[in-house]
């Protein structure tokens, strides 16, 4: 009997996709691969959201769990992306996506209304922001370094992944870019 497709949020794709890197893991484990990926160019999301979509996943068959007998204290369980849950994720890749990205920018947010405070706060927190837009570039550029070279087939299975960080390292180096620029227009 053939199931029915399932309508997922767009995070249950993104976790889905982080379990088909060949391992199982603990919703704890797949918490963690999303902060170390996701969050530079997604939402890492809660570890309450995580094991919400990973009890959804699993009630559609999408991921299966089995409890870790090796864990020491605390009863655990692994989780695994399923053949059809791998169907899922592919049906989807393959569809159009209708979303555009939002822009959710607590600094530009701050900037808009920087009229209501002094113009020497409002290039502080740009230049504090350059700060932190120059660690998390360099964190993204340790991810990326991990994920080996294009002329590496020991990495072959890390192409795309090595696409999205080599898209975010631009996109955080044209961010500086503005961000200069902004602190520019505000002494002149």
């Amino acid at each position: 009997m053939r199931q029915e497709p399932v309508e997922l949020p767009t995070t249950a794709y993104a976790l889905l996709g982080l379990l088909t890197f060949g391992d199982d893991l603990t919703g704890y484990e797949l918490k963690q691969r999303a902060d170390n990926t996701l969050r530079f160019y997604w939402t890492s999301p809660a570890m309450s959201q995580v094991y919400s979509e990973l009890t959804r996943l699993t009630g559609h068959g999408l991921v299966a769990a089995r409890d870790d007998q090796s864990a020491p204290v605390r009863r655990s369980r692994r989780y695994r992306i399923t053949p059809a849950g791998r169907q899922s994720l592919e049906s989807w890749l393959r569809t159009e996506s209708n979303e555009f990205p939002s822009l959710k920018h607590p600094v530009a947010l701050r900037l808009l209304l920087g009229h209501l405070v002094d113009p020497a706060r409002m290039r502080a927190l740009l230049e504090k922001y350059l700060v932190a837009l120059a660690v998390r570039r360099l964190e993204l550029a340790a991810v990326r370094t991990s994920l080996g070279e294009d002329s590496d087939p020991a990495y072959d299975g890390y192409r795309y992944p090595r696409m999205v960080a080599d898209w975010g390292l631009d996109y955080y180096e044209s961010e500086r870019a503005m961000v200069a620029a902004l602190i520019d227009r505000l002494d002149g």
